[in-house]
């Protein structure tokens, strides 16, 4: 018989936060497989376990490389359990390739639910919480991130994003240059941790914060794009849709017929608008 992956969570600060089931399981698997065995050592020690199985290190360096041989493992009945450096495994963290390889093999995958600094951050945000999806880390160039940013721009589920301390600012800023400078925002720092903080305020504000320097793990938690209806849509409105939408990559075309249809117009409409923004800039020049 095949063995079973187990992903475990890990507390994001506080280490009491730790489900009990965790040492069980660190203390019973037959390999531990960890993002940073250092981390792994002071997790036991806080703990008071000492795991009986094989710890061997998983982390992006190794990924690719390793997986195959805790896939082997899997197929030889052992029990892998798998733990990053906080929260939970395959989460912006490693661990997706184990999972998809282990899924393959029709190896038994299960988990043991930690804390988890997305939905921590989405609850203490203020803001809307019935729907919203997850963006991960934003690209490190200023044109990708923008680009990045475009993509989601008139989604209307809250966005929740991780990020750097020293890429915070640039990260705000291209947020309210895409988002709008009044859309609100949630800065979650330290979550769970001595100096936790939560920032609120329009994006704008926040940058303008975050600009004196931010220290410490960081989750942004942004306000979906507002629900417009047609009469709320002027033409200024319409075009900036175009645009944005062409700077993601579609056509004008595409774009005008996409603007119309999510504002309930006629594409002539959108269409009269464009042209009408264009001839304005041209002249202006």
């Amino acid at each position: 018989m095949t063995g079973t992956l187990v992903l475990a969570g890990t507390p994001i600060g506080d280490i009491a936060d730790a489900p009990p089931r965790l040492a069980r399981e660190l203390e019973g698997a037959d390999v531990v497989a960890a993002e940073d065995t250092r981390r792994l050592r002071r997790l036991t020690q806080a703990l008071g376990v000492t795991p009986k199985g094989r710890v061997v290190s998983y982390f992006e360096g190794n990924e690719s490389a390793r997986t195959p041989e805790l896939v082997e493992e899997l197929l030889g009945g052992a029990r892998v359990l798998l733990v990053t450096d906080a929260g939970m495994p395959s989460v912006s963290d490693p661990g997706y390739r184990l999972v998809a390889a282990a899924v393959e093999k029709d190896v038994h995958v299960t988990a043991v639910p930690g804390p988890s600094a997305v939905l921590t951050a989405l609850a203490l945000s203020g803001l809307p919480v019935d729907r919203f999806c997850f963006e991960g880390f934003l690209p490190r160039k200023a044109g990708e991130r923008l680009s990045r940013l475009r993509e989601v721009a008139e989604e209307r589920r809250t966005l929740v994003y991780f990020e750097a301390p020293h890429r915070l600012d640039d990260t705000l800023a291209a947020m309210a240059e895409v988002f709008g400078a009044e859309r609100r925002a949630a800065v979650c720092r330290e979550l769970t941790k001595t100096y936790e903080e939560v920032r609120r305020g329009p994006l704008a504000e926040l940058a303008a914060w975050a600009a004196e320097g931010v220290r410490g793990e960081i989750t942004v938690v942004v306000e979906g794009a507002p629900e417009r209806g047609p009469e709320e849509l002027d033409a200024e409105e319409l075009v900036r849709r175009v645009r944005v939408r062409e700077e993601a990559g579609e056509r004008r075309k595409e774009a005008i017929a996409a603007v119309a249809a999510e504002a309930g117009l006629p594409k002539r409409e959108v269409f009269d608008a464009v042209v009408a923004a264009k001839k304005a800039g041209d002249a202006g020049r």
